[in-house]
């Protein structure tokens, strides 16, 4: 499976049972005194024929800038770029979320750069999919194939989910076909990971490997709960952190790549912070939990719903909210055009305004760790000046690599890259070291990232 970030092992995910209460209508298996015997089976004999294995293959292009040194000797006709194609094969799984229409959800990272997409069946039939659509920023992909007979999976509403409910992942680990393991919701609302640009994880300690991405978290009663996307793996092997991406999101990306081809991003028009308690204790508040309003854009959404600087925003549609990227995540995959009641704090006074979500043509902030490893705990924005660096974790490999806050990336190499879009973009396809042109002040300088 291909390897997706750099602390968090990517193509793989995870799992952790999220659930219901109790196992509906589902006859327990007696034991040989007549009493009844604890069991999945019947719940996983309805669900697993509807998670399905992910065979990829393709060509993966990389390019490197060839040195002015070499140019200089070969003349002025000679390539600027190197360009090195080379076949890779991945595994992975996915879920059918309509068996009439074939639709089957996976992650982007699965098919990232895939010629050819091969889906398994539970029952040993395979098919080859079409890509009807991605959303890269969340790493949600939905496929279609023509098949008969096709086992769909219900969804539970995942914004119901608690942390100690149960959760079962269903995937297929190492090319070893249907695994099924179990463990509990650990956290949720997990973000600024650097895992994906937008994150608001269910993190769970079921047992997932490389293969498990794309797979099901389901609950008790078979019921989708998360798409199985990422793990912490600082060995390799699964530690029990992993996170999937909650049902709810998942099916709000599906509805606009099915209604517009595409994904329309929601966008508030603000710009804030986690609250925290340096935050809570100058504004005398007993929460702890939120997204700090810093500044609110003229004529945005927020504007035109009365946010205000100053404002804490608590909740999205009377769920509560964590943090400033939960609160981000949330509101862009719920797609332009969303209607939205958010819950937030005033003065002291709890209030209930609505939104109607504007929409974003291209991301203005991103977690640096979606664009290469080295920029991991990293957060990027665009400006008029170029990216600027507007927060560095201590201690991440972003700070490890001589980044500050502040700094403002303005080239790669001896390439001048002017959007978070464009810097992605070529660092996508860089192998080993490259140069960052930075701008510290009224210094100039460059930091080498090692791939």
């Amino acid at each position: 499976m291909k390897t997706k970030m750099s602390l968090l092992s990517a193509a793989i995910l995870s799992t952790s049972l999220s659930l219901m209460p109790a196992v509906a209508s589902a006859a327990l298996p007696m034991s040989a005194q007549g009493q009844q015997l604890p069991s999945l089976a019947p719940m996983l004999e309805r669900t697993t024929p509807a998670v399905v294995s992910v065979a990829v293959s393709g060509t993966q292009v990389s390019k490197q800038r060839v040195p002015d040194m070499f140019r200089y000797f070969f003349g002025p006709n000679a390539p600027r770029e190197q360009i090195q194609e080379r076949p890779f094969r991945g595994l992975g799984s996915g879920v059918i979320i309509d068996a009439k229409e074939g639709y089957i959800v996976t992650n982007n990272h699965v098919i990232d750069n895939a010629d050819e997409i091969l889906v398994g069946l539970h029952d040993g039939r395979e098919f080859t999919a079409k890509l009807v659509g991605r959303d890269e920023d969340s790493d949600i992909a939905l496929l279609q194939i023509e098949a008969e007979g096709l086992t769909g999976i219900k969804s539970a509403d995942s914004d119901a989910l608690r942390v100690g409910d149960f959760a079962v992942a269903i995937g297929n680990p190492f090319g070893l076909g249907q695994t099924v393991t179990s463990g509990i919701v650990s956290a949720l609302g997990r973000s600024g990971l650097g895992i994906e640009m937008l994150e608001n994880f269910i993190q769970t300690d079921a047992a997932i490997n490389s293969g498990n991405s794309g797979g099901a978290l389901v609950n008790l009663n078979g019921e989708l709960i998360g798409i199985n996307t990422a793990i912490v793996a600082p060995g390799g092997g699964n530690v029990g952190i992993g996170f999937a991406i909650p049902a709810n999101m998942m099916h709000s990306l599906v509805d606009q790549i099915l209604e517009h081809g595409e994904v329309r991003r929601g966008v508030l028009g603000i710009s804030g912070q986690d609250l925290d308690s340096k935050l809570a204790k100058a504004f005398g508040l007993d929460t702890q939990h939120g997204a700090f309003v810093n500044e609110v854009v003229p004529d945005s959404a927020a504007d035109k719903g009365g946010i205000k600087a100053g404002d804490i925003i608590t909740s999205v549609n009377d769920k509560k909210i964590k943090s400033f990227q939960e609160l981000r995540a949330k509101v862009a995959t719920l797609g332009a055009g969303a209607k939205v009641t958010l819950g937030l704090v005033r003065d002291g006074d709890e209030k209930t305004v609505k939104v109607t979500l504007g929409e974003q043509t291209e991301s203005k902030v991103a977690a640096a760790g979606g664009v290469h490893p080295m920029l991991q705990g990293a957060t990027l924005e665009n400006t008029k000046a170029g990216i600027e660096i507007t927060d560095v974790k201590q201690g991440s490999p972003a700070a490890q690599s001589g980044l500050q806050k502040g700094d403002v990336i303005v080239g790669v190499n001896r390439s001048k890259v002017t959007s978070l879009k464009a810097l992605k973009e070529y660092l996508k396809d860089a192998e080993g070291a490259v140069a960052l042109k930075i701008v510290r002040g009224d210094i100039a300088l460059y930091l080498m990232l090692r791939g």
